[in-house]
C-alpha cells in the first residue's frame, strides 16, 4: 500500500468543523479569511507529501551510510515512527495552520494566554535551544525570500481584521507560523535532535523554498475583491545596483530620471564578496558571451531592422515547437545549436512578411538566452548515454524550456526554480532508470515521462506548471526509490540469513568433527549424524544461540548416541530424535522409521517393521535436502562458485582494508574486458565475519555475491572501481562545464600575445 495515500483528504475547507472562526470577523473578512484558508489548504497538500517523502529517504540514505550498526538502527527507527505517524502529521500540521488563522483579529495577550498551559516555564534544554535556533534561521531566510509578497498579505490581512500590519506569528501564511505548526506536529514523534533538525532542512526544502507562488495567489485573490488593489511593496533596493543605459547616441545625453535601473536580482556583487548563488554563474556566463562575440566581430542586422518583443518572441517559439511537432513527431528530436535556433528563429519571426519590409532581429539579452539555454543542453546531452531515451526526452524539453527561459529570468537566477530542477530530474531519471544497464526499461516511468514532456510541449510556460510537472515526476520517482529499497532489504535479509545458517552450520560441523575425533560411529549412525542430525544442531543454534539449554540438550542427546552418555529413558531419547529430524523438514514416517532403527526400538505398527531396510534409510538420508538448500520458483538462480582469490599482494592488501571501512551504499563500476561494457552496482551490504558482500543494480535486484579478497583483487587488476560520491547532481555539472567551456573560448590564446609583441 502506498504510504503517502494515507493521510490524504479532501479540501479542508468543505468541512465547517475545521474552518477558522473568530467571533470578531465581519462576513466579508469571514468568507476572505475562509477561502484564503482553503487555497492554503489545498495548495500545502503537496508540498507537504514531498517533503515527508524527502525525509523519509533522507533517513533511508544516511541508514545506509552509517558506520556502526546502533546509528543505522536509530536512522531505520526515525523512518518507521515517520512512515506509520505520516498522516497525523498531515492532520495536526493542517490543524496548526488553521488555528493561526483562527488567531486572526485577536490581541496578543489572548494568544499569549491561550498558548501559555501548553507551554509552561521551563529550564532551557539545550535540544530545545538548538531546535529553536535552526528554526528561526529557516524563518529568516524565508522572510527574506519572500519579502515583497509578504509585505502586501501583511496589509491586505491587517485591513480585514481591523489591526495594524501583520508580521512574524501573526501572519497566518507566513514562514513563522507554518514552520511553527510544522514543529509542533512533529513533535508526538520520539526523535533526536539531529533527526528534528533533518526533517526542519527538508520543510524548508520542499514548502518555504516553494511558497511564491501561494503568496502570489492569495495576493491576486485578495487584490481582485478590492482588498488595497492599489498597493505595491516598495522593498530597500541593493546597496549595488547596475543602471541599464540606452542604447545609441541618446544614451549620453539620457536624464538619470530616464534610466531603468535592473532588478535587485541582476545587481552585480561587490568585488571581493562571496558569489555563490546562480546570478553570478549568469553574469559571467553573459559577460563570456559578450568578449566572444566581441572577439568573432559584433553582430550585424540590416538598415531598418528592428528587436522582437517578448510576445513575438513567443509567438516565433510556438509556431516553431508546433512546426518540430508536425515534421518529427515519431521520430527522436535531436538537441538543436545555438546558431540552428537563432537562424530557426529568425526564419519564423519574418515569415510572412512582404519583400522590403524591415527584418525583426533578436535582442542582445534574447540571444543571451537562446545561446546559454542551447549550451546548456549540449553540455547536459554530453553527459548521458549515448543512443538513449534520455537525449529523445532533452529533444522534446529544449524548446518548452526555451520559451519558460524567455518569458521568466527565474530559470536563470533561482537555484530552485521548479523548471531547472525538472530539467535535471527528467535527464537524471532518464539516465539512471531508462537508458540503464539493467535490463528492460521501467514501461511506467516511460510513459510518465512521454507524458510529462508532452503537457510541457503542449501548455503555455508557466511556474505553476513546472511545479505540478516537477511534484508529479517526483512522486513516481519516490515510489520506484521505495520499490527499489524494498527489494534491496530483501536481498540483504536473505544474505544475512545464508551468512546466519553458514556460520550455525559450520559451528555444528566443528562440534561434530570434535566429537567423531573421539568415537568412530560407522552405518546408520554416521550418516544420520552428518547429513542430518548436524542441521538439527545448526537450527536449535540459530533458533536459540549456543549458550541455550535447548541447544545444551541437542548435544546431550547427541553424546547418548554416540554412547558418550549414559541413556536413562529410551522412549524419551526416541521422541527428542524424532521431534528434531522433523523440524528441518523430513516425514513424520522416515523420522520414526529412522530413530527406531537407530535406536534398536521395535516398530509399534506391524506393517512398518519391514517397510524399509537400514541400507534403504541410509540412502534417504543422503538424498534429504539439506538446511538452506530449500528453492523456490522465483529465487535467482546460484551463481557458479567462483575460484578461491590468490593470497594479497600488498597494493590488495590496502585495497582491501579500505573496503572494510567503506559504508553500505557505495557505488561501483564493473568492466567487462571482453567488451569493455561499464556497469555500475551498489554495495548492499557485506559480512565483517565471512567477508563476504552483496551488490544490487539500481532496482534493489541481486547482482554480485563476492568476497573481499576477490573485490580487491579485481580492483587492484583494473576491472572493478569505486565511484566517488556526486557531490553535485547532472544540472549543476553541466552549468560547471559550460562556464568552464566560455572561459577557455574567452581567454587570450598565446600566439595573438605574441604576434602582438
Amino acid at each position: 500500500m502506498d504510504v503517502e495515500q494515507q493521510g490524504r483528504r479532501q479540501p479542508f475547507a468543505s468541512d465547517r468543523d475545521i474552518r477558522p472562526d473568530h467571533a470578531g470577523w465581519p462576513s466579508r473578512a469571514r468568507r476572505l479569511i475562509e477561502e484564503t484558508h482553503a487555497l492554503c489548504t489545498s495548495w500545502l497538500e503537496a508540498p507537504m507529501r514531498l517533503c515527508l517523502g524527502d525525509i523519509e529517504q533522507r533517513f533511508y540514505s544516511l541508514a545506509e551510510r552509517s558506520r556502526n550498526h546502533l546509528e543505522q538502527q536509530q536512522y531505520l527507527l526515525s523512518r518507521q515512527l515517520l512512515l506509520q505517524q505520516r498522516g497525523s502529521i498531515e492532520r495536526r500540521f493542517i490543524e496548526g495552520v488553521r488555528q493561526h488563522f483562527s488567531r486572526l483579529g485577536s490581541t496578543p495577550a489572548v494568544v499569549e494566554e491561550a498558548e501559555a498551559p501548553r507551554r509552561p516555564l521551563e529550564l532551557l534544554d539545550q535540544t530545545e535551544h538548538e531546535q529553536t535556533v535552526a528554526l528561526d534561521k529557516l524563518v529568516a531566510r524565508g522572510e527574506a525570500r519572500h519579502g515583497t509578497p509578504l509585505f502586501e498579505l501583511g496589509y491586505r490581512f491587517a485591513v480585514l481584521v481591523g489591526h495594524p500590519p501583520l508580521e512574524g506569528a501573526d501572519l497566518p501564511l507566513g514562514p513563522q507560523a507554518l514552520a511553527v505548526s510544522f514543529r509542533d506536529a512533529s513533535d508526538p514523534l520520539e526523535l533526536p535532535v539531529e533527526h528534528r533538525l533533518l526533517m526542519l532542512q527538508s520543510f524548508d526544502t520542499a514548502v518555504v523554498h516553494s511558497l511564491a507562488s501561494l503568496y502570489e495567489t492569495v495576493n491576486e485573490h485578495l487584490r481582485s475583491d478590492g482588498i488595497l488593489p492599489q498597493l505595491r511593496a516598495f522593498p530597500t533596493p541593493p546597496r549595488v545596483q547596475l543602471e541599464r543605459q540606452p542604447r545609441g547616441p541618446a544614451a549620453e545625453t539620457a536624464p538619470a530620471s530616464m534610466r531603468q535601473p535592473t532588478t535587485p536580482a541582476a545587481a552585480p556583487i561587490a568585488p571581493g564578496a562571496a558569489r555563490s548563488d546562480s546570478i553570478a554563474v549568469l553574469d559571467s556566463l553573459r559577460e563570456m558571451l559578450a568578449q566572444h562575440r566581441a572577439g568573432q566581430g559584433s553582430l550585424s542586422y540590416p538598415s531598418g531592422a528592428r528587436a522582437a518583443t517578448p510576445e513575438e518572441l513567443q509567438l516565433a517559439l510556438d509556431a516553431l515547437q508546433l512546426h518540430v511537432t508536425d515534421v518529427a513527431d515519431q521520430a527522436q528530436r535531436e538537441l538543436r545549436s545555438a546558431k540552428a535556433l537563432r537562424e530557426e528563429l529568425l526564419t519564423q519571426l519574418n515569415t510572412g512578411k512582404p519583400a522590403g519590409a524591415g527584418q525583426t532581429h533578436l535582442t542582445d539579452e534574447q540571444g543571451d538566452t537562446v545561446e546559454l539555454v542551447a549550451m546548456l543542453f549540449e553540455q547536459i546531452g554530453g553527459q548521458l548515454q549515448r543512443h538513449g531515451n534520455a537525449h529523445s526526452l532533452l529533444g522534446d524539453l529544449q524548446l518548452p524550456l526555451l520559451r519558460m527561459a524567455v518569458a521568466d529570468q527565474g530559470f536563470f537566477n533561482q537555484r530552485e526554480h521548479p523548471a531547472r530542477k525538472l530539467l535535471g530530474t527528467v535527464a537524471e531519471a532518464a539516465n539512471d532508470w531508462l537508458d540503464g544497464p539493467d535490463g528492460e526499461a521501467d514501461r511506467s516511468l516511460a510513459a510518465k515521462l512521454n507524458q510529462l514532456v508532452e503537457r510541457a510541449r503542449r501548455e503555455p510556460p508557466s511556474t505553476g506548471l513546472y511545479t505540478s510537472l516537477l511534484a508529479d515526476i517526483e512522486h513516481h520517482l519516490g515510489l520506484l526509490n521505495r520499490k527499489a529499497q524494498i527489494a534491496e532489504r530483501r536481498q540483504v535479509e536473505a544474505m544475512q540469513g545464508r551468512e546466519r545458517l553458514e556460520q550455525a552450520r559450520h559451528r555444528a560441523a566443528e562440534l561434530m568433527a570434535e566429537r567423531f575425533e573421539r568415537c568412530h560411529p560407522r552405518g546408520l549412525l554416521r550418516t544420520l549424524l552428518e547429513r542430518a542430525w548436524s542441521d538439527v544442531l545448526a537450527l536449535t543454534l540459530l533458533r536459540h544461540g549456543e549458550d541455550s539449554e535447548a541447544f545444551a540438550s541437542r548435544l546431550r542427546i547427541t553424546d547418548q548416541l554416540l554412547g558418550q552418555l549414559p541413556v536413562n529413558d529410551r522412549s524419551l531419547l526416541l521422541a527428542e530424535v524424532e521431534a528434531g529430524l522433523q523440524q528441518i523438514g523430513m516425514h513424520v514416517e522416515e523420522s520414526v522409521q529412522v530413530a527406531q532403527r537407530l535406536l534398536g526400538i521395535p516398530a509399534s505398527a506391524p506393517a512398518a517393521s519391514d517397510s524399509a531396510t537400514v541400507t534403504e534409510l541410509a540412502l534417504k538420508l543422503k538424498q534429504h535436502q539439506r538446511l538452506g538448500e530449500h528453492a523456490t520458483a522465483d529465487a535467482p538462480a546460484p551463481e557458479p562458485p567462483r575460484p578461491p582469490a590468490p593470497p594479497l599482494e600488498p597494493p590488495e592488501q590496502r585495497i582491501h582494508h579500505r573496503l572494510r571501512q567503506l559504508p553500505f551504499g557505495t557505488w561501483f563500476e564493473f568492466i567487462e574486458p571482453a567488451s569493455g561494457r561499464v556497469t555500475q552496482r551498489k554495495l548492499a551490504w557485506y559480512s565483517p565475519v565471512s567477508g563476504n558482500s552483496l551488490f544490487v543494480t539500481r532496482r534493489g535486484l541481486r547482482s554480485e555475491e563476492i568476497t573481499l579478497e576477490q573485490l580487491a583483487h579485481e580492483m587492484a587488476r583494473g576491472r572493478v572501481r569505486e565511484m566517488p560520491p556526486a557531490r553535485d547532481n547532472l544540472l549543476d555539472r553541466a552549468w560547471q562545464a559550460l562556464t568552464s567551456h566560455l572561459r577557455q573560448a574567452t581567454r587570450p590564446h598565446p600566439a595573438a600575445w605574441q604576434g602582438g609583441a
